[in-house]
């Protein structure tokens, strides 16, 4: 008889972090724990305001033994008290130039690129790194690199746990569904822009987020980083209305996280 699955479940703390526990494994991605009120720089004249504080205290957490980084250099991805955090994680995954500036234990992927989370008693976790553009095209000398991770472990029955990172759709960001099998998306979305840079967007929209998901046939869609900040365009009414003209397995697959309440997730 096989052996079943270990169950699998992701507690949304706010913006983009969010808590993957599976087989033993606790996992979090791009801590972001400082109180609401501060505002934040981005470089090259954009700011924003956290306006919502996490649904979990940093202090109230537990022990992580991995953090998935999708980039260190904007503070609605990494804050201080999350930059702190990472010194007390058993692994943290991140950008090349990330790895490069946050030293000590940190391990740099490049798009593509997998490594193996290994321990005595829990599901080997492969986490493949993932392309990303946070802004238009030939942004990345202004905005940085930035990665997603897909992860995948034995006893998958829908297909890999992808974290999108910020992004907006491109060409790269479409081919991860033609090399990995994907069965639940943590989207980051919210459609950013800066009143410096006018139109410009620097995180995925809803209707690109539809368009990505009518390739990628998810069967779990979950929002993520679309909100408590200033710089958010796409609130969560938006998202809905949104996916809600989308073709039904699309739409249907939309499952939104109370946040700070851990929800189990078939995958």
């Amino acid at each position: 008889m096989s052996t079943p699955p270990p169950a699998t479940r992701i507690t949304h703390i706010g913006g983009p972090t969010t808590l993957i526990e599976v087989g033993g494994w606790r996992i979090l991605t791009d801590p972001t724990f400082d109180p609401p009120g501060r505002r934040y720089t981005f470089g090259w004249g954009t700011a924003s305001r956290k306006t919502t504080g996490p649904a979990i205290a940093a202090t109230d957490l537990g022990p992580i033994d991995a953090v998935l980084l999708s980039h260190d250099h904007h503070g609605d991805n990494l804050d201080d008290t999350g930059r702190a955090l990472l010194t007390t994680a058993g692994t943290v995954l991140t950008t090349t130039a990330g790895a490069r500036r946050l030293g000590h234990h940190t391990h740099g992927l490049r798009p593509w690129q997998t490594t193996r989370l290994v321990r005595p008693g829990r599901p080997t976790i492969d986490v493949t790194a993932t392309p990303c553009r946070h802004g238009p095209p030939l942004s990345r000398p202004l905005v940085g690199d930035v990665i997603g991770f897909a992860l995948r472990w034995p006893g998958q029955h829908h297909g890999a746990l992808w974290i999108t990172g910020d992004t907006v759709l491109t060409r790269r960001v479409r081919q991860v569904p033609t090399r990995i099998r994907v069965g639940t998306v943590l989207l980051h979305l919210g459609g950013v822009r800066f009143p410096t840079t006018g139109p410009l967007r620097y995180s995925m929209t809803a209707r690109h987020a539809v368009r990505l998901c009518a390739t990628l046939r998810p069967h779990t869609t979950i929002p993520v980083h679309y909100e408590g900040w200033q710089h958010f365009q796409e609130p969560r009414h938006v998202i809905e209305r949104t996916f809600t003209t989308a073709p039904p397995a699309v739409r249907d697959s939309l499952r939104w996280l109370p946040p700070g309440e851990p929800t189990t997730i078939a995958v």
